[in-house]
Order: structure tokens, then C-alpha cells, then sequence
């Protein structure tokens, strides 16, 4: 099945750049583009992509703040940020609200497809500079009572994988089960959880 991916970038040039990889790589197709927050928020929910790329320097709300707002009507949907440069703290905030990774606006073009078939598979692109910053978030948190007590065994083990850094499919080869039934264990996993995302997920996950 081919990928739905929706862009969010305030530049014509990057937006209409994008639009063209999409919809000229095979098992991609562009849902839609969007050059502001306010037009992602409050389109993006009828689209219904399977990924957003979404550009973290926006005019009015900017992209870190668009995801907070999308994620809670989009929760199966994966946010990829796009940035310029690293800016260390705006990536991370955009990942904890919700963002799945973050690629420059310079990666090449098979490598941003690659991202968003890894995403779209569980993965989450980041460099290790920000992924180390993610886990010390986790070790700073203050702890959290038995936050996965009500999780069920077969939960545990899938949150487990999950924080071991493995992909979806690769959870669902380790444990025999289709691909299609680990992100049924995500969904409970969230819900039970009360967390938006895996990055808040597997952050309990290691308090517990």
C-alpha cells in the first residue's frame, strides 16, 4: 500500500521540491501541502496522512507547536521534523511533543525516503547527538509508581522491544505475531499508558 504523506513548509520552492519526490517515488503519493500551521491543524485531520514532514521554523504557529496540537487528532500519524541546521532544543521539543525524528532539509532525496518508509516501520531518524539527549531526559525524569502495572504481559514485551530501539516489524518477527497486531499493542500500550507517544511510552517504560 502506498505511504500518505502531507508536507508542511512555508517555503513554495521546498514545498513544490517535496511534493515532486513524493509523488514521483514508487509507494509514495502526497496527500496534501500546507505553508502554514494553521492550514496543517486544520486540514490535516480530514487528509489522514500515514507521515508528515513538517518544517520546525514556521510563521504564527511555528512546528514544534503544530505537532503538540496535531498529535492528539493524529495519533497514528508520524511527524518527521525538518530543520535547516540542528537546533539541539528545538528538535527536542518537537520530539517530545510528539515528533517521531527529524531530517536536515538537505538530505538527500533517497534518504528522506528511506526516513519515511523507517518511520512509517517504527523507526525514528535522529543523529545519536539527539537521541543521547532524549535518554538523558529519561534518567532526569523523577519516577513514576508502576507506571506499566496495567500493562499485560504480551504489552510488556512488545514495550520492551519498542525500547529496545526495534523496528514494528522487527517486534512482530521476534514475537510471531502480524504486523498489523503489534500496532494494535501500541494503541493499548498508549492508552493504557496515557502517553501520546513512543517517545513518552518507553520513557515510562524505563522509570518503571
Amino acid at each position: 500500500m502506498s505511504i500518505a504523506v502531507a508536507i508542511v513548509e512555508d517555503s513554495e520552492q521546498v514545498r513544490t521540491t517535496l511534493e515532486r519526490v513524493i509523488n514521483r517515488a514508487e509507494g509514495f503519493h502526497c496527500v496534501g501541502t500546507h505553508a502554514n500551521g494553521e492550514s496543517a491543524v486544520e486540514t490535516l485531520p480530514e487528509q489522514k496522512p500515514d507521515v508528515v514532514l513538517m518544517d520546525i521554523n514556521l510563521p504564527g504557529i511555528n512546528g514544534v507547536e503544530c505537532v503538540r496540537r496535531l498529535k492528539p487528532l493524529l495519533p497514528g500519524t508520524q511527524v518527521i521534523m525538518l530543520t535547516v541546521y540542528e537546533d539541539t532544543e528545538n528538535i527536542f521539543n518537537a520530539l517530545a511533543a510528539g515528533a517521531t525524528g527529524y531530517l536536515l532539509k538537505r538530505t538527500p532525496r533517497a534518504e528522506l525516503l528511506e526516513a519515511i518508509r523507517d518511520v512509517r516501520q517504527g523507526g525514528s531518524p535522529m543523529t545519536t547527538h539527539i537521541a543521547r539527549k532524549v535518554v538523558q531526559s529519561f534518567q532526569q525524569a523523577p519516577p513514576a509508581a508502576q507506571p506499566t502495572e496495567n500493562l499485560s504481559q504480551r504489552e510488556q514485551e512488545v514495550l520492551d522491544l519498542l525500547s529496545q530501539g526495534f523496528l514494528y516489524k522487527e517486534i512482530a518477527d521476534k514475537l510471531g505475531i502480524s504486523y498489523e497486531t503489534v500496532h494494535t499493542y501500541i494503541r493499548r500500550i498508549y492508552e493504557k499508558l496515557q502517553v501520546r507517544t513512543r517517545t513518552e511510552a518507553v520513557a515510562k517504560f524505563l522509570r518503571r
